[in-house]
């Protein structure tokens, strides 16, 4: 990365800015503005996740440079986080999106505010700032929204084709952890101690609320911004990664929303893209400087013709559980359904061929099958955490082979495919991966999805399944961008279950497959890059002493005599102090996913982070965890917090919760 110190303005940065809610809480923000610019447009990035500590390192590479190009960056913690006042009580909920609706009109009534505003942030940053674009306030004209979800259920971290995520309880440690830090007392003052005990005992149980709404009911349509697209006004640039958990979203605002819009996906995890790997990584900051010249001060510069999509088409390449770097190229895809086709193959007996043909495959349960998978959530804290070679859980499926492909292919949007199934239970569940069966011999994951076969007519009930009698489900795989060449050969493989990615069914049985069909998106192959984008750029990054070592590690246990999968995963980032604050951070997590093969409720989950915060004389440490378990009935969860100022216990609590399967 290039780094850029020497910018149009000079900048002046303010670590405390106290921003009244309506209801008198204050919320703290840290704002980078243009030294002698007069008045210029705001643009907020609103989070919980501490901008003082948590944010620091990747906020130094991306506000200062977007102030020195003439704007006032603000980065506000949010209600009952990090800095801020008040109490924290769900993610996305109505007083989180009221207080940025708030945030956003104090932010345009500023004198060194011109009245524009706009919202960036990456995952949740990026899902509120389309949340509070549905809500229109008048001075929020453009938002840049990176790895976020226009459905809460259907592509969040929590429910996946009405199956719950492994990364749903993990999820709940993270947020349980994290939030239990205390307020800087070099910012908050004398009050930080005050504020953070009323933080702590008045910690939500997420896992439990999460587990108990199993349907898309009310709960999930809050803060889903496809419930009605039509409420955004703002332009919104859309941005995700192939190797990230949320790769479904750009296709969808650009498919749906009235606004102006433009889509744009790279090989990326779940990270800004100018720091963001597997690279290449591209200069993203001039590119929302682009956006934000555009719709934010109105300078014609050409942004509202941009390519509805760009995306990078990925290669076929030896599967690896980490690359520096995915080859491929960039597509330019000017109007997105008009230039892509669709083409048809059926699963025809024990092939995937251009026409349909007759004969019952079984799918056997296989509850070792999904070791495969790599992490729903790839952001770089953890070892080896993409795809790996799909041939171990391809033995442990249901295959359907092509013979190999006369002619190259760009796979480019979001495969669907049908299958007639019938199960021998009334609840059953389906796993598919389409894969690119290599010359070498491996097999590469190109997309997979999930369908609980109870919420085959929607996801808003479960409805049995008729046991023996076949039925149609419809699955869309996850969003890609894969280029198939000549003498490859297709693969769809299908399990009836997909641990840890998924969490099993209660009960397992045989499928039957009684034929069905898959429909690729295809667009005419490219021969070179149709987008150019520059290397990338970023101010000052902060300068960090490395205290102590971090460790990675990853393991799957196999015990044979007992048939038992453990996986186990370290991340360590050891400990580290920020030079310009003097905060010494520690953080470290351990997970573990445990099943027998043949026993579906022996499934479990857990979850245990260690993390502190210190600067000489003054610390506070807190460790925390959250594990799930379940029986043919109930799922049972349970989580524990302990926290401590120095060597002192100021708060201890444990939950326990069981919660009916739907």
């Amino acid at each position: 990365m290039q780094i850029v110190e020497t910018f149009p303005f000079e900048i002046e940065e303010t670590p405390h800015v106290a921003i009244p809610m309506p209801d008198g809480v204050h919320l703290s923000a840290r704002i980078w503005r243009p030294m002698g610019s007069g008045p210029v447009p705001a643009i907020l990035e609103f989070l919980p996740y501490r901008k003082r500590d948590g944010t620091a390192e990747r906020d130094a590479l991306t506000h200062p440079y977007m102030a020195g190009h003439g704007y006032a960056c603000v980065r506000v913690d949010m209600r009952g986080c990090g800095d801020s006042e008040g109490l924290f009580d769900d993610e996305y909920s109505e007083q989180e999106l009221s207080d940025g609706v708030a945030v956003v009109n104090w932010l345009a009534e500023q004198e060194w505010c011109s009245g524009s505003v706009g919202m960036m942030g990456i995952s949740w940053g990026g899902f509120n700032g389309l949340q509070i674009a549905a809500r229109a306030p008048e001075p929020l004209k453009a938002v840049v929204s990176i790895c976020s979800t226009t459905d809460r259920y259907a592509d969040d971290i929590h429910y996946k084709g009405g199956l719950m995520l492994g990364e749903n309880p993990g999820w709940a440690a993270t947020v349980l952890g994290w939030f239990a830090l205390p307020p800087d007392p070099e910012i908050v003052g004398d009050s930080w101690r005050d504020t953070w005990l009323e933080r702590l005992e008045n910690t939500p149980f997420l896992a439990a609320k999460w587990i108990e709404h199993q349907l898309r009911d009310d709960y999930w349509k809050h803060g889903s911004v496809c419930e009605d697209y039509s409420a955004i006004k703002a332009a919104v640039l859309s941005v995700g990664g192939w190797h990230d958990g949320y790769r479904n979203t750009v296709a969808h605002l650009v498919e749906n929303l009235d606004a102006p819009v433009k889509g744009l996906v790279g090989p990326w995890n779940h990270k800004y893209p100018h720091f963001a790997v597997p690279g290449p990584r591209i200069d993203f900051l001039d590119e929302m400087l682009r956006w934000w010249d555009r719709w934010l001060k109105g300078i014609e510069n050409g942004a509202e013709d941009w390519p509805e999509m760009r995306v990078w088409v990925m290669d076929s390449v030896a599967p690896k559980v980490r690359y520096d770097t995915r080859p491929g190229r960039w597509a330019a895809i000017r109007d997105w359904k008009a230039e892509r086709s669709v083409e048809t193959w059926h699963l025809n007996g024990e092939t995937l061929a251009d026409v349909s043909g007759g004969g019952v495959r079984k799918v056997f349960p296989a509850l070792g099958c999904g070791q495969g998978t790599g992490e729903y959530f790839p952001f770089g804290f953890g070892p080896g955490e993409l795809p790996d070679d799909q041939r171990t859980d391809d033995a442990l499926s249901c295959c359907f082979d092509s013979a190999p492909t006369q002619d190259a292919r760009d796979i480019i949007g979001a495969p669907e495919v049908v299958l007639r199934v019938a199960s021998q239970t009334p609840c059953a569940q389906v796993a598919v991966r389409l894969c690119d069966l290599r010359p070498d011999g491996t097999s590469a994951l190109i997309a997979h999805g999930f369908l609980n076969l109870r919420q085959r007519d929607g996801r808003e009930a479960m409805v049995d399944l008729p046991v023996g009698e076949f039925v149609d489900a419809r699955l869309t795989l996850d969003q890609c961008a894969y280029h198939l060449p000549a003498g490859h050969r297709l693969r769809i493989a299908v399990s009836s279950s997909y641990w840890p990615f998924v969490w099993p069914e209660a009960e397992m049985g045989v499928l039957e497959i009684e034929g069905g069909l898959v429909r690729l998106p295809l667009r005419a192959p490219g021969t070179g890059d149709e987008w150019v984008f520059d290397p990338p750029k970023g101010a000052k990054p902060v300068t960090l002493e490395q205290l102590s070592k971090g460790v990675e590690a990853k393991r799957l246990i196999r015990n044979a005599a007992e048939r038992s999968l453990a996986l186990e995963i370290v991340g360590d980032r050891g400990r580290l102090r920020d030079m310009t604050t003097g905060l010494e951070l520690g953080t470290r997590v351990e997970e573990r996913f445990f099943i027998v093969e043949d026993a579906p409720t022996s499934a479990s989950a857990s979850f245990r982070w260690d993390r502190s915060i210190a600067r000489e004389s003054w610390g506070a440490r807190v460790e925390s965890g959250v594990s799930l378990q379940a029986d043919a009935r109930d799922f049972h969860v349970k989580a524990d917090i302990c926290v401590t100022e120095g060597e002192a216990v100021v708060f201890e609590r444990k939950w326990d919760a069981k919660i009916p399967r739907a």
